[in-house]
């Protein structure tokens, strides 16, 4: 079925689905894109105070959208996102974690320009063993049912 921005309803919680962290993945992309010691070197990863490699928050984040998408944008009318107001990175992650994703609709409304598409709020949350290591409030614009 089609989700459409008539489809979100306020209160209503999505299970994302879960995934397992590969860590070959996890230190290509750190090595490309955020290249810190603690995330790309593990002998100089052990002195710092998360004792180990860690993921880059960026590359947490990644993963969060990629359930989104699998879960929810995939069959919608997803038109794009105007940005996010709020992302945290709340416990390191490590190779071999599996994450639980979840996304909470927090507000829904009309266009007031743009007649065939609404917005809607969004809380997106990333646990591990049900504790939370990423959270993220953004707005996603979606197409409005024809008439």
């Amino acid at each position: 079925m089609t989700r459409y921005w008539e489809d979100f309803t306020v209160g209503e919680s999505f299970d994302l689905g879960s995934l397992t962290v590969d860590g070959d993945e996890m230190l290509a992309f750190a090595r490309r894109f955020d290249p810190q010691p603690f995330h790309v070197d593990e002998e100089l990863a052990k002195e710092t105070p998360f004792g180990g490699l860690i993921a880059s928050g960026w590359f947490t984040a990644s993963l969060f959208m990629r359930l989104y998408v699998d879960a929810v944008l995939a069959d919608s009318t997803s038109q794009g996102s105007p940005g996010l107001s709020e992302l945290r990175w709340l416990s390191p992650v490590r190779a071999g974690d599996v994450l639980d994703g979840r996304l909470t609709v927090l507000e829904s409304t009309p266009s007031r320009t743009k007649p065939t598409r609404g917005t809607v709020v969004l809380r997106g949350e990333l646990t591990r063993a049900g504790q939370p290591v990423l959270s993220t409030t953004f707005r996603g614009l979606f197409g409005r049912r024809p008439r």
